[in-house]
């Protein structure tokens, strides 16, 4: 959704413009492509995204800067006001495509799913398959994957890594359609290994602490843009711009106002922007994508 991102963001207004989760530098180089005058600080986890960002920006020269890091720590140490932000949430192509990183339900592959790769602080996929509780798992498979069979899943986790610890794709898949049977498709796979994943790189947290700071570092009339992939993540995204752009965040029932008493910024995006039909066929894992954008006051 490239053309929709710039649409919102307007790189041609110049400034500073932060994507937060870089990947190869596509957003990025569009950015700088549009806007003669804008300047983007790239920053992603992932060691092999930073190494492809880096390669594909450096014609830029000084207007991009590539950063490793997580964007929630990043976006808490800016010290020059953004004209725009960006995050892109989820696992890119390039982490779905390569087996060894673990994201994907392919035969064979590790249950590693972190994000920064090896280099990584906590624990992998397979981990918390066979460290976690058995109500820690259901939990995790009813909030994230928002699974009715979470607790027998669970359960069943919990059965078979007495016998033996859970390590490859193979493990997981089985533990599933043993509990959601035969007519278990593609689509029940990648809702359970989708949940994994947030939980092993703690997503939704660095979400949650990472939007008020991207909001305080805009400058007046910066733009602040989220592409999400998962209910929970636009769920998240829609609250905080909806909350931002009230008058009053009083609990109904106050007698007087004492919060604010003023709105912060306007939505852009009163509905999700969802792919055009002509991207989903090019890109068939666009088909779940949610564009939201919001402006800071003036």
């Amino acid at each position: 959704m490239v053309r929709e991102v710039l649409d919102v963001l307007a790189p041609e207004r110049g400034g500073l413009f932060f994507d937060g989760t870089a990947g190869g530098g596509g957003h990025a180089e569009a950015i700088l492509g549009r806007g003669v005058e804008a300047r983007v600080m790239a920053v992603d986890r992932d060691p092999a995204a930073v190494e492809e960002a880096s390669r594909r920006l450096g014609r830029f020269g000084l207007r991009a800067e590539v950063r490793r890091s997580e964007f929630d720590v990043a976006a808490a140490s800016l010290d020059e006001p953004l004209a725009g932000a960006l995050l892109d949430l989820g696992v890119s192509s390039r982490q779905l495509d390569d087996a060894e990183r673990g994201f994907t339900f392919e035969p064979g592959a590790p249950l590693d799913m972190r994000m920064g790769g090896e280099g990584q602080h906590g624990p992998t996929g397979a981990d918390l398959l066979n460290e976690w509780s058995e109500g820690a798992l259901a939990d995790l498979f009813h909030a994230y994957a928002e699974e009715p069979r979470a607790r027998r899943l669970a359960a069943e986790i919990v059965r078979r890594r007495a016998n033996r610890p859970f390590r490859t794709s193979d493990d997981l898949v089985a533990a599933t359609r043993a509990v959601l049977g035969p007519t278990m498709g593609p689509a029940d796979k990648a809702r359970i290994f989708q949940a994994l994943r947030i939980a092993v790189n703690t997503e939704l947290e660095r979400l949650e602490r990472a939007l008020p700071e991207l909001r305080d570092a805009l400058a007046p009339g910066g733009v602040m843009a989220v592409l999400s992939y998962h209910s929970l993540e636009d769920r998240a995204v829609k609250h905080a711009f909806r909350e931002w752009s009230r008058d009053c965040v009083c609990p109904p029932g106050f007698p007087v106002c004492r919060c604010r008493g003023v709105r912060l910024g306007d939505v852009l995006t009163r509905k999700p922007v969802r792919p055009s039909e002509r991207e989903v066929a090019a890109n068939p894992r666009s088909r779940s994508a949610r564009l939201r954008a919001w402006r800071k006051a003036a």
